[in-house]
């Protein structure tokens, strides 16, 4: 490849936007994807901000600019394993693992159809099962379906394979090694949801009435386990009550030690989706501080004025079961008085980490106390990799971030 290529590691938007903003310059641009599609987290979303608008608005069009830009390269189900050499002349080795469907893939789904057995569904967090030969989502890129490898060498393979009319299905695939000669290195690894099970008075993971953000999320969306209808995961009631925990797990020196900025303002934007589909309902905020800078600000005004929600100040220092019900157990350091609350659901506002916290990245990417990348010579971060931000901030990051890589491509 050339020497003025950028080698961009993760396909989400802060990955896709970098790449973007190199290739249409004129440099090429190689995005190594971890996951089987490009996306990240903004494509589980149901809405973002600033324009509350589904993931597709916005998301479809940078799609489409790295479908139609022949200097972009993209790996799905690929890391970065090693890294050598200094900016301007980086040798960057990929290794990509079998996707076990070849370019022929016509998204027909004769695969899924003939596939038997079920697997957990990483898009939707697990929340449902989906075939073993699947399509990421509904936006993935590439559009082509996947196998998942637990069940290659079974009958079950040999059925999917069958089904296959275009000859799309290759179980001889071998994970291979790819050498990128690069000018510089963006890491734009994105984020994971803080794990609240580490968290004993929240439960430790125990309760079934008891999820995350991202989760509701999830919920929330109409290609989401349960077609957007938010319901109890215990029995799949509906609900009349619902308590919002913010920094489960934030800003506390034994998990986060840091605020993730974005939680506050996307509980705002949940307690929207509550009250489209149940106008009446109780809706309950624990919180240590407030904090939606800039516009965000009018969502929280909005909020305040819902006579059914109502904003406690104060740390939620237990939650138990109580018949089919969650108690909320809090203090409201307004008044100094403790209180309880029964819901039927809670919901835990977790933080934001880094994803390559527990990995790091190799060739010396170095990383902070808290796992976010320290940009060194060459190597620059962007988006959620570097600190927590929302999706406008992570595009901008990106730009940023791609205008320092061009210029490691005019050195020697």
């Amino acid at each position: 490849m050339s020497e003025k290529t950028i080698v961009v590691i993760g396909g989400g938007i802060a990955g896709m936007t970098a790449a973007l903003e190199a290739a249409e310059t004129g440099c090429k641009a190689v995005i190594v994807e971890k996951g089987p599609s490009l996306g990240g987290r903004v494509a589980r979303l149901n809405q973002y901000f600033p324009k509350m608008c589904p993931p597709a608005c916005g998301m479809e069009i940078n799609l489409r600019r790295i479908k139609n830009n022949p200097d972009i390269q993209v790996y799905t189900l690929a890391e970065v394993s090693s890294i050598s050499g200094s900016a301007g002349n980086f040798e960057v080795t990929v290794t990509q693992k079998p996707r076990y469907v070849n370019g022929n893939c016509t998204m027909c789904g004769d695969c899924t159809a003939a596939c038997s057995k079920e697997i957990d569904d990483e898009y939707n967090l697990g929340m449902k099962k989906i075939k073993a030969a699947y399509l990421p989502h509904k936006m993935a890129f590439p559009a082509r379906f996947v196998i998942d490898p637990s069940i290659i060498g079974t009958d079950d393979a040999q059925k999917v394979k069958a089904a296959c009319k275009y000859g799309a299905v290759d179980l001889d695939m071998k994970e291979q090694q790819i050498k990128v000669s690069a000018a510089a290195v963006i890491v734009a690894t994105g984020w994971q949801p803080f794990d609240a099970a580490k968290v004993s008075y929240y439960g430790g993971g125990k309760f079934k009435n008891v999820i995350s953000n991202v989760q509701l999320e999830r919920i929330s969306s109409k290609d989401g386990p349960t077609e957007g209808k938010i319901l109890r995961p215990s029995d799949g009631k509906g609900i009349e009550s619902i308590a919002f925990v913010q920094c489960a797990g934030s800003r506390d020196e034994n998990f986060l030690n840091y605020c993730s900025g974005v939680c506050c303002s996307a509980t705002i934007k949940q307690i929207g989706y509550i009250r489209e589909q149940y106008p009446n309902a109780k809706i309950y905020v624990f919180y240590i501080d407030i904090r939606t800078p800039g516009r965000l600000e009018d969502l929280y005004m909005k909020a305040q004025e819902d006579t059914n929600t109502v904003f406690q100040k104060g740390k939620v220092a237990g939650l138990e079961e109580k018949g089919d019900k969650m108690l909320v157990k809090a203090e409201d350091t307004l008044s100094g008085l403790k209180s309880e609350q029964e819901v039927d659901l809670v919901v835990l506002a977790t933080g934001m980490e880094p994803n390559i916290k527990e990995t790091g990245l190799p060739g010396g990417v170095s990383l902070d106390a808290n796992g976010f990348v320290i940009p060194g010579d060459g190597i620059f971060a962007a988006g959620a990799a570097k600190r927590p931000v929302d999706v406008a901030t992570s595009t901008q990051d990106a730009t940023g971030a791609a205008l320092k890589a061009l210029q490691c491509t005019v050195r020697k």
